[in-house]
């Protein structure tokens, strides 16, 4: 009966390095996916997102709460 523990803890161990490894490599893979960005791309996206938040927020300064100064 030890022997077939050994083997069950054996295949335990081998499995979870396999998933160790396996998130470490979709880790790396969106690390290089996300850095490949040009600066040029992201300051471009930077600039939509400020401008989309700029034009929605615009109207909305004076409702929100604790803006009346009191």
């Amino acid at each position: 009966m030890t022997s077939v523990r050994k083997q069950v803890w054996k295949w335990l161990g081998i499995a979870g390095i396999a998933g160790v490894a396996a998130t470490g490599a979709m880790v790396a893979r969106s690390e290089r996916q996300r850095r490949a960005y040009t600066p040029d791309d992201i300051r471009a996206r930077l600039h939509e997102r400020a401008d989309t938040i700029a034009g929605s927020g615009e109207e909305q300064v004076g409702d929100q709460p604790g803006a009346s100064g009191s």
